[in-house]
């Protein structure tokens, strides 16, 4: 059976092609204005990879901001659904996801059937997400990769005044100006995005083990100042791209669909 699944962001778009529990292919793009032109363009990526046609596809589940805009799935489902399904598939023993989306911050618990118990969003603000690290990068003259790995190689990390995205710019021109190495800066940066996220998941009351998918997941100074704030080691997922995590999710959704199980 060839399934697939079609995450449409507000900053990415991502598809993924499975074909009998294994991905076959998969995509990464940047998301356009136009949802329908997104999801068309990485699915296309996607299907390149996989060898196959979209006609090979027997199910399609589409999900993200776009969801309801992308033409050619069957079905659009949340994407709390799609991002606990896509974590469990590549870690079965999660029991709390953090997703750290493009312009949003998701935590989800998940009772002992891998069945959503509780999940808080952060929609309202652009601090705690990939969007709040992606200013501050810009701010610094470095990429967002380089933006994670500064946390190692700072020795007194700043502390922002406010996780709010305008405040935050602010407190980094000024400690910038003020001859403060960059590399505490970024560290600062990381661990103010940390304690935002930090305060999603402490709300759900986040058990182990705790999966973060999205692609902050690559971050490794927001992941080490969020492990000590949350108390619980934050398992990054090696099987695939975090980023895909939703797509993925939506694919399996695809499969439990034309089997039955959903």
């Amino acid at each position: 059976m060839i399934t697939a699944g079609c995450d449409v962001g507000s900053l990415t778009s991502k598809a993924v092609v499975i074909r009998d529990g294994r991905i076959i292919g998969s995509a990464i793009i940047r998301s356009s204005s136009r949802p329908e032109i997104s999801a068309q363009k990485v699915m296309d990526e996607a299907l390149e990879k996989a060898k196959i046609s979209q006609s090979d596809v027997e199910y399609c589940v589409g999900t993200g901001y776009g969801r309801d805009n992308i033409p050619f799935v069957d079905l659009a489902r949340s994407e709390i659904a799609c991002h606990a399904r896509g974590a469990v598939w590549l870690a079965p023993a999660t029991k709390t996801i953090i997703d750290i989306g493009g312009q949003d911050c998701k935590a989800i618990r998940l009772d002992k059937n891998g069945r959503v118990e509780k999940f808080l969003t952060n929609d309202k603000c652009a601090a705690g997400t990939g969007r709040f690290l992606e200013v501050m990068a810009k701010l610094l003259g470095v990429s967002v990769d380089d933006l994670g790995k500064m946390s190692k190689k700072s020795r007194e990390p700043v502390t922002l005044a406010s996780t709010c995205t305008v405040w935050a710019q602010a407190d980094v021109i000024q400690y910038v100006n003020s001859g403060i190495p960059l590399e505490d800066v970024g560290a600062g940066v990381n661990n103010a995005m940390a304690g935002r996220v930090a305060t999603l998941a402490n709300a759900v009351h986040a058990q182990r083990e705790v999966a973060m998918t999205g692609g902050v997941a690559k971050n490794a100074g927001v992941v080490k100042s969020l492990e000590k704030l949350i108390g619980h080691k934050v398992t990054i997922i090696r099987k695939a791209d975090p980023q895909l995590a939703g797509a993925i999710g939506a694919a399996v959704l695809a499969s439990d669909v034309k089997e039955g199980r959903a």
